[in-house]
């Protein structure tokens, strides 16, 4: 499949990009080899391969979900600065 300087032309004015004919002739032979390329994919059968979503084996590495009792408030509280009725005080940075 071979793609036109037109092509290019149209690509590039859609991305808002403005080349010169060597950039344009550049592009077109990339382009080119590009779709040449994807050309020689679409040719290999593929009919027996299994879908996968990935290339390798993935495994669970979380830990399992265990129910622990949390920190007590006032134990917590202990390391705060500056607290009052049982919240942490911050200064206003909001106005």
């Amino acid at each position: 499949m071979k793609i036109t300087q037109d092509e290019v032309l149209h690509a590039a004015r859609l991305a808002r990009l403005k080349l010169g004919l060597a950039e344009v002739e550049k592009f077109q032979n990339e382009l080119d080899s590009i779709l040449e390329y994807m050309d020689m994919l679409s040719k290999v059968e593929t009919g027996d391969i299994e879908p996968m979503s990935r290339s390798f084996h993935v495994t669970n590495v979380f830990r399992e979900d265990e129910a622990v009792r949390s920190q007590d408030r006032a134990e917590a509280l202990l390391n705060a600065p500056c607290h009052k009725d049982g919240v942490v005080v911050v200064p206003k940075v909001i106005e």
